[in-house]
């Protein structure tokens, strides 16, 4: 007995030990073709599959990042106890070459990435940490919803090539935050009780464009229900931030809402000439703008929008975007019974979004309120005197350059909540 225990040991050892090796996450794919969709680069793999073999990326002539995706097998990547994602990256060039690795969160939480300019013949193995925090504590990523691995290439890079993907370290299993909410994964198809999906108006069936549409849980055909209308950030890669600006990262509206009782428009900013959204600066602004009218009037005359509770909201470019885009005309700016802004307002001169031109803009507002989330009440008072509204001021104690703050409880979450359902409410009018 004393024998089989000792083996029983043994092998147990053997096992945790095994745990805590690397294990290889790529094994599933086979080719190129497996994937997911680059951006302005070519991919190919020399050698066997396995964990020897490489992936060559190779960008394009365009400016800007280049990437390649790598997905998760059809059950997903069992990572709740693995403390980091990791890869050996090289660079065959003559000259060096920015790269970050990212490990992509599948909806509503934040990325975690490794960032290093590889000198020519350089290697590095690039770590993401799966337990890696906002400077308050809060976790940057649910290691159980991982979407993506993502190897983004800067401009002037000639390619790298990709080695040894793994999941490395045995942790403690990944414990979710208590009342932590969880937005809808981003789908296709029509919008739905419950539902988040891209969404596009009519003429942009065969474009680029679109809009995210989250109809709340409690939905039904003839009801009526506040819109909250929201721009996301710009395109912008650091290491403690992961943003795409596009629209399906926005998330400020579900988190006001919890997904309930009202219409969440994620808009994108566009160019019509491109034919795409614009993920880096305002597109052409106008263009956003009549974007903007029409996909607000689509969700009330389709989905039941209230046109006397539109709230609009933004996060960094998007924060900008609430007066530079959402005070532009007279016309768009009727639309708005409050806005909300995080980190970044109007005026501050990002893309000519100037103090005097902000301050123009503000006396276009004929709404109720504004609430500011991290934006300094010193720098913005007085564009909040022109606009001659109650305002409220929070901090939200993050630290970090991210929406990550209204997916929990915390009090400017709770605060901007409460602020939302005393605006609509059915006694608040205009």
């Amino acid at each position: 007995m004393n024998g089989f225990l000792v083996f029983a040991s043994v092998l147990l050892a053997a096992w945790a030990t095994s745990l805590g090796a690397e294990s290889v996450i790529w094994s599933h794919i086979k080719s190129a073709e497996d994937l997911g969709a680059s951006h302005q680069l070519t991919a190919g793999w020399d050698g066997n599959h396995g964990d020897g073999r490489k992936l060559k990326l190779t960008p394009g002539r365009l400016k800007g990042h280049s990437w390649a995706v790598i997905l998760p097998p059809a059950e997903g990547w069992d990572l709740a106890n693995r403390g980091a994602v990791e890869a050996k990256i090289y660079n065959p060039g003559a000259f060096p070459a920015k790269v970050m690795l990212w490990v992509v969160g599948e909806c509503g939480w934040d990325a975690v990435g490794d960032i290093a300019t590889l000198a020519p013949g350089a290697t590095r193995r690039f770590s993401c940490s799966l337990r890696e925090t906002f400077p308050d504590g809060t976790p940057k990523i649910d290691p159980g919803r991982v979407k993506q691995v993502q190897i983004i290439l800067f401009d002037k890079s000639a390619g790298v090539e990709v080695s040894g993907l793994v999941a490395t370290g045995l942790v403690p299993n990944w414990k979710r935050p208590a009342a932590r909410l969880d937005v809808p994964v981003l789908g296709d198809g029509a919008p739905a009780a419950g539902k988040r999906v891209r969404h596009r108006l009519a003429g942009d069936e065969k474009s680029g464009v679109y809009c995210v549409v989250n109809l709340p849980e409690d939905w039904k055909p003839g009801g009526s229900y506040p819109v909250i209308v929201e721009f996301p950030g710009n395109i912008y890669f650091t290491k403690d931030c992961y943003s795409t600006g596009l629209p399906d990262q926005c998330v400020i509206g579900y988190g006001m809402t919890r997904g309930k009782g009202a219409i969440c428009l994620g808009l994108p900013f566009l160019d019509r000439k491109a034919g795409m959204p614009a993920v880096n600066g305002w597109g052409n602004p106008d263009d956003t703008a009549d974007y903007a009218v029409k996909a607000v009037e689509e969700i009330c005359s389709r989905f039941g929008g209230d046109r006397r509770n539109l709230i609009l909201t933004g996060f960094s470019r998007g924060a900008l975007a609430c007066g530079y885009i959402g005070l532009r005309n007279d016309r768009i700016a009727g639309l708005w019974k409050g806005i909300h802004a995080c980190q970044h307002y109007d005026g501050g001169g990002w893309g000519g979004a100037t103090m005097d031109g902000a301050r123009a803009r503000a006396r276009r507002f004929r709404g109720r309120a504004v609430f500011q989330t991290d934006n300094p009440r010193e720098k913005f008072q007085a564009l909040m005197d022109v606009m001659n509204t109650e305002v409220t001021w929070a901090d939200s104690g993050l630290g970090g350059h991210a929406t990550a703050m209204f997916l929990d409880d915390r009090p400017s979450t709770q605060a901007l909540r409460q602020w939302f359902a005393d605006l609509v409410k059915p006694d608040s009018v205009r």
